[in-house]
């Protein structure tokens, strides 16, 4: 690894395929030991920022930094998790992922001993001498993963990781993920689950038609829009509707949202709900990330 803190930055990236241009100068920053989440809807660039980002094509202006100086790809080190398999089916699974680490530039004894270690620490072991089409989506999954870790890769891009895999092998997913952010990785992740960015993620981007719609702490961008409703839970939701009338509407999977007609009222108004009512529980609502995406990315 080149240092215990990094600090990643595409800075004003554009890039062009013929006369469509697909890039329109994206710019973002990831930190080491913080997940950072790409999103956007299919087309939005997302693909073509990551390859950009791993030299696999240049951009047509715009620079790619560590630490505010030009990336130096023969010392920092890139591991990558492609939503489409790339591996070879018909070969031996030990076999692959000794050549994908070497191609990394590990020795061969110690790719060996990488590639050991995470089979073992991700349940494959059996699989060694397997073939990679024996196994299911799942495992294949994991394989893949391996790919991308071996090397012990500085930045570890992981597009749609958790596709394939069922509950179990999701939450061994999530552990590793876990390790990687606790090693002082820069950990980038794309993917249209929702849920798992807002586990992970401090920091996201949303890009919309090759430019980025919204960018920074996820915290903060819930935290700055209007609190002007109230998510409730109560075990007698019709007393509460039938005082507020239209200003109260039921939550899908149950609970309240009031809409306040001022957002300073709303300490007043939880106290009224609990000296009021069977209250069990009164929130400020907070956006979801799904609701943040369809607002700056949906419609575009």
């Amino acid at each position: 690894m080149v240092t215990n803190r990094m600090k990643l930055e595409l800075c004003n990236i554009t890039k062009s395929f013929g006369e469509k241009q697909v890039l329109d100068g994206i710019t973002f920053e990831a930190q080491s030991g913080k997940a950072f989440g790409l999103l956007g809807r299919n087309g939005a660039g997302k693909t073509t920022s990551i390859r950009i980002l791993m030299d696999v094509f240049p951009p047509d202006s715009g620079e790619v930094l560590i630490d505010g100086r030009p990336i130096d790809y023969k010392k920092v080190q890139i591991g990558y998790l492609p939503e489409e398999r790339g591996l070879y089916p018909k070969k031996l699974i030990i076999d692959q992922l000794v050549y994908f680490a070497q191609l990394k530039g590990m020795h061969r004894r110690d790719a060996v001993a990488a590639v050991d270690f995470w089979l073992e620490r991700l349940g494959m072991s059996e699989y060694r001498n397997r073939r990679l089409d024996t196994l299911s989506k799942g495992n294949q999954q994991k394989i893949q993963l391996i790919t991308a870790l071996a090397h012990d890769p500085d930045i570890v891009i992981l597009d749609e990781p958790f596709s394939g895999l069922d509950p179990v092998n999701a939450m061994l997913l999530k552990d590793v993920v876990k390790e990687q952010i606790s090693k002082g990785k820069i950990v980038l992740f794309s993917s249209h689950q929702m849920n798992y960015i807002e586990e992970f993620c401090d920091n996201i981007a949303i890009l919309a038609s090759g430019k980025v719609a919204l960018t920074g702490n996820l915290h903060d961008i819930k935290r700055n829009y209007v609190r002007d409703r109230l998510v409730v839970q109560t075990e007698n939701p019709e007393a509460v509707k039938k005082d507020f009338g239209d200003c109260c509407t039921d939550i899908p999977g149950g609970g309240l949202m009031i809409q306040l007609a001022d957002p300073g009222e709303k300490k007043a108004m939880m106290r009224r709900l609990v000296d009021t009512y069977d209250i069990d529980s009164v929130k400020v609502f907070e956006p979801s990330l799904n609701d943040i995406f369809v607002q700056y990315a949906g419609t575009k």
